[in-house]
């Protein structure tokens, strides 16, 4: 069985489990699992494999956006506009097959923009060259969706954009969850919070560390 396929059974077994005192333990292993399964589905490929080539781009300047968006939407564009990098474009589908790379300039910063290729619906489960980009994402310090606003289909591409980048952790416009780890030398695991904890218990988060 494919991690693609895992994933989709336990997103299946999931949504069709009652939410109560009684499942709340098996749930929490469950989205453990699905956690496990999602960073592997999407973690870079091994030495020696021609994957992920072109995609290690050094991290530079003072921050790092990336473009995000379906095949042929203009990404090369606004990154030769805004950064004078050339970025071949074309009137056909993935015309940029790698990430490139561009600094914007803007009083004393420095901002690197990357064009990415064009994701497709299936991107999180590794579909095209899905897997590549949302890494690449993932170390980024502002994501661009970029959508064709002309096709009468900008606010369905958006939504499937935010779709394939939260199933794989990436939620936009999001505070993240104020949880803090410190590890100790010796001694259980002990959990404190600073509310009354409403829909996860202590139990429940034991349960998601042991997983």
């Amino acid at each position: 069985m494919t991690l693609v396929e895992k994933i989709k059974d336990i997103e299946k077994e999931i949504a069709r489990t009652q939410v109560n005192k009684a499942t709340m333990s098996h749930l929490c292993t469950l989205r453990a699992k699905l956690a496990k399964y999602r960073t592997e589905l999407i973690a870079p490929p091994k030495a020696g494999s021609s994957e992920g080539t072109g995609f290690d781009v050094e991290k530079v300047g003072d921050a790092r956006v990336a473009l995000i968006g379906f095949p042929s939407v203009g990404k090369s564009t606004i990154l030769s506009h805004f950064t004078g990098t050339a970025s071949e474009a074309a009137a056909y589908e993935f015309t940029t097959l790698t990430c490139i790379p561009g600094i914007i300039h803007h009083k004393d910063c420095r901002i690197q923009l990357l064009d990415l290729p064009g994701i497709i619906e299936g991107a999180s489960e590794g579909k095209g060259r899905g897997r590549q980009v949302i890494g690449v994402a993932r170390s980024c310090d502002l994501i661009l969706l970029v959508v064709d606003a002309g096709s009468g289909k900008a606010d369905r591409q958006r939504e499937l954009l935010e779709h394939e980048l939260r199933v794989v952790g990436l939620r936009l416009n999001e505070r993240p969850p104020n949880v803090y780890f410190k590890k100790k030398s010796s001694g259980p695991v002990s959990i404190s919070s600073t509310c009354a904890l409403e829909s996860i218990s202590e139990s429940d988060v034991r349960q998601l560390l042991h997983e």
